[in-house]
């Protein structure tokens, strides 16, 4: 019974993990770019009384084993980098990506970041960057006299300069993808950094190589679905009730075996 006490507590934390991780779904659901993700469970070691195969006589062995399971934990949070919904704005600095790929940016200590979240503005210098200020990777300057700005599904920057009557491209944007998406490393403020589980980036023009394209004029919203996020949510709140009315039962039963010597 002491050991009921502790499989279910552990079933409790393992649901509570489960839980924090569908608000945190929930709160992000309007978040740009932001992609869902979920717990995923393991089962503990195991109490062997009787191993499969043991001996039961001269010429007969057992068929299965006995054994009693400790519990269960959370394991890892594999997050789900399907597309979101486009919406439009019409703002010529908003870009969605249409398929695979990361925009990137660089930090302040030089690392480059990866992202969906194409709300991007024009700093001082002209530079695109982010709601951060960091800035875009390859760097593209916007010229101060641009009267204003044209991107191509496949990246090509183009502004329309003050008299005159040719567009002029001013660079290309580029994205990034991996092997393993899942393995990147969350940073919060929608930005991840490479792994040795994700592997390293492979950059490339949007369009070609199975890398997405750019949809200017565009945001790419959460892939936070809220009616499944609330079907989670009742389903773990169901295993946690479940698994404490484990530890009521046991104690329930402790209490009665204390009883005996009364």
């Amino acid at each position: 019974m002491i050991r009921a006490l502790y499989t279910a507590a552990s079933g409790m934390n393992a649901q509570q993990s489960n839980i924090d991780n569908v608000a945190n779904n929930l709160s992000n659901v309007n978040t740009v770019g932001f992609k869902k993700s979920r717990v995923e469970f393991q089962d503990l070691v195991y109490d062997q009384t009787t191993v499969p195969g043991t001996p039961t006589s001269t010429s007969g062995e057992a068929p299965i084993g006995l054994e009693v399971g400790l519990g269960t934990r959370a394991i890892a949070t594999a997050r789900d980098f399907g597309s979101g919904n486009l919406r439009s704005t019409n703002a010529p600095l908003d870009f969605a990506i249409e398929g695979r790929g990361f925009f990137q940016v660089t930090l302040p200590d030089g690392q480059t970041a990866y992202t969906r979240a194409g709300q991007l503005h024009l700093n001082a210098e002209g530079l695109l960057v982010t709601n951060e200020g960091y800035a875009l990777e390859p760097q593209i300057t916007i010229p101060p006299n641009a009267t204003s700005i044209s991107v191509s599904k496949d990246g090509i920057v183009s502004v329309a300069l003050q008299g005159q009557t040719a567009a002029q491209q001013v660079g290309t944007m580029e994205l990034a993808t991996f092997q393993n998406p899942a393995g990147l490393k969350a940073l919060g403020s929608n930005l991840y950094v490479s792994s040795t589980a994700s592997g390293e980036p492979t950059t490339g023009v949007p369009g070609l190589d199975g890398v997405g394209t750019l949809a200017q004029g565009f945001l790419e919203e959460s892939n936070v679905s809220v009616v499944e996020e609330m079907v989670n949510m009742i389903l773990g709140q169901r295993a946690y009730e479940a698994n404490s009315k484990v530890v009521r039962t046991a104690d329930e039963m402790l209490q009665q075996t204390n009883n005996l010597g009364r």
